[in-house]
Parts: C-alpha cells; structure tokens; sequence
C-alpha cells in the first residue's frame, strides 16, 4: 500500500486544533440528523412497500445492534491496550518461542466474552504494540468463538446436547490455531496495509487517559464504518436466500455442510445469537449446523469488510479463504468427533 510523500508539507503545516474538528465533526453530525429526520417519513413509506425490503432493513438492524455492544467492548479493551500496556509488558506475557505465542494467544480468548466485530481492532492493536502477528490472529478467531458466553448460548440453544457445545469450542480453537501457524509460516508482513503516521496515540506528554479516548475514538469510527458495510452486504444477500432452502437438504451430509458454511459467511450473525438460529433449522443433522457455527465467527461478510478496512484488501483477500477452509475442515473432524454423522 502506497503512502502519498505529504510529509514536507504536513510537517511544515500548523498543527490543527482538535476543538476544531470537534466542532466540524459536530456539524456534519447535526446536518445528517437534520437531513434524516426530514427524509425519515418519505423513507419509511418507501420501505413499508416493499416486503425485501422491509426484510433487509430487519436484517441489517439485527446485525448492527448485536454487534454494536460487543463493538464498544472491543473498542475499549483496544484503548486501554494502547494507553496501559507496553510492548515491554506484552513481550513479557506472550512466550518467546513463536508456537508457544500462538497457543498462549488462542487460549487468551477464552476470557474475552466478545463478537468478531469487537476484537478486530484488538487484534489490530496488540500487533501495533508488539505482538506477533500469528498469535494476534489466533486471539482474533478464539475469542468470539471460544468464551463462556458463546458456549453458554450453544449449550441453551442445545439442551441435552453437550456434544455440540463440546465439539464448537473444539473446532473453534482448532481453527485459530492452525490459522495462527499457517500465518506464521507462510504469511508476509507486505500483506499488511501500513498504518498511517500520526497513529501512534501513546506520545510523549499525553496522559494515558487522553491516549485511551484517541485511540477508542479512532478504533470505533474505523471499525464501524466497515460493520455498516458488512452489515448492508448481509442484509442485501439475505433476501436472496429461499426460507426453505435447507428442507431440500436432509441427507445429504456432505452438500449440506457446504451450504451451511456459505450460509454463515452470508448471513453474518454475531457468535452469541448464531446458536439460536442454527437451532432452528431442525431438519438437517447436527454436523451441518455445527460447521454453521463455527465458520461464522471465523469468516463472514460483515468481518471479511473490517478486515481489509483495518489489515488490508491483500491480507482479506488471502486470510478470509484460507480461513474458511479450514474452519470447515476443523469444524467437521470436530463434529465427527464428538456427534458422529448425525
């Protein structure tokens, strides 16, 4: 990714005064509140017309609602890590051998109750501070996959079958593990899209509190935009999907968990509600919709469009597939493992 040399000329530029931005900012916010009350009425009844179109408009909400809360976790968690932790007490908690770092770092996400939309910029900034980029990407798929809530939800979803909440938390892990050493050994740093300068928050004679609301504000406005995005992809594929579609694929194993994998790559349901609607689909086996959850917290539409917002398009365009492979992969010897052919 290529820079722009502006630096002669920013250098010599006076340094603009947040005050001012703040107030821009705020009037550009005003002016779209303005604009969307006036439309909001001729907006609704175009929408009420059209039953997709109320469909994706429901989609969408759901999506963007459920992620939102677990957004702003992330984000917090990303500036605190900014602004609290160094690359000296980072280093000291990873282990240095690098196959080490990536099983310390996927078991990490166990204790992070978060969705995907929330820990891509965690991700992001562990490696800013330090991290290596194996074991950040290895926390970045366990942590929505692995913690007690997720697992919490399969086993409500899923009573009297601890099966499924046993071979999720396998597969889940599986996957971020191997992703973890396939980057470490195959991935190239020039896959990276380069931050910008001017993003290190932590500079000298800022306090840590100022650095943590820099750093949150910037993580959150990045990482939001590119929800919308995914959001709207989700919401737009949606409607082109038959409501009835998986009825026609009992008993049929193996194409079955080829869709459902594609069917959580589109659907792009936060991992803490995906349980529920993988439950509902009670005509297909138990594996089919297994490999459902485990693919969808690992790679969808929504967290395909925040990762080349925040990693790139040429790490997206590599990290995505390759994830979706072998989540599917893992996610099936997960379920034969643990449920059978069921």
């Amino acid at each position: 990714m290529s820079i722009p040399r502006t630096d002669l000329v920013v250098d010599a530029a006076p340094a603009p005064r947040p005050g001012r931005w703040r107030g821009a900012s705020t009037y550009v916010l005003a002016g779209l509140l303005a604009l969307g009350l006036i439309f909001a009425g001729r907006l609704s009844g175009w929408i009420g017309s059209s039953p997709d179109l109320q469909t994706a408009t429901t989609v969408f909400t759901g999506v963007f609602v459920q992620a939102v809360p677990f957004l702003v976790l992330g984000v917090l968690i990303s500036g605190s890590i900014a602004a609290f932790v160094s690359p000296e007490l980072l280093r000291k908690l990873l282990p240095r051998n690098r196959t080490a770092a990536i099983g310390a770092a996927g078991l990490a996400g166990i204790a992070l109750p978060g969705c995907e939309c929330g820990v891509v910029p965690v991700a992001r900034r562990l490696m800013d501070q330090g991290a290596p980029g194996a074991a950040a990407f290895a926390f970045l798929l366990s942590a929505p996959a692995v913690n007690p809530v997720v697992l919490i939800a399969t086993a409500v979803a899923f009573p009297g079958q601890p099966g499924m909440v046993a071979a999720r938390f396998t597969g889940s892990l599986a996957t971020a593990f191997v992703m973890g050493y396939l980057w470490a050994r195959f991935g190239r740093p020039e896959w990276l899209a380069v931050r910008p300068r001017g993003h290190d928050h932590c500079a000298a004679g800022r306090s840590r509190w100022a650095v943590f609301a820099e750093a949150a504000r910037h993580d959150f406005l990045q990482a939001a935009a590119f929800l919308v995005i995914g959001a709207m992809a989700a919401a737009a594929l949606h409607v082109l999907v038959p409501p009835t579609w998986y009825r026609q694929l009992s008993g049929q194993l193996l194409i079955s968990i080829g869709v459902l994998a594609l069917l959580a790559v589109v659907l792009a349901l936060c991992s803490e509600a995906d349980a529920f609607v993988a439950s509902s689909m009670s005509g297909l086996p138990l594996l089919p919709r297994l490999v459902f959850l485990v693919v969808g917290p690992a790679v969808d539409v929504k967290l395909f469009a925040m990762q080349a917002g925040t990693f790139g398009r040429r790490f997206a365009l590599r990290f995505a597939p390759a994830t979706f492979v072998v989540a599917t992969v893992c996610g099936s010897a997960a379920g034969y493992l643990f449920l059978g052919a069921r």
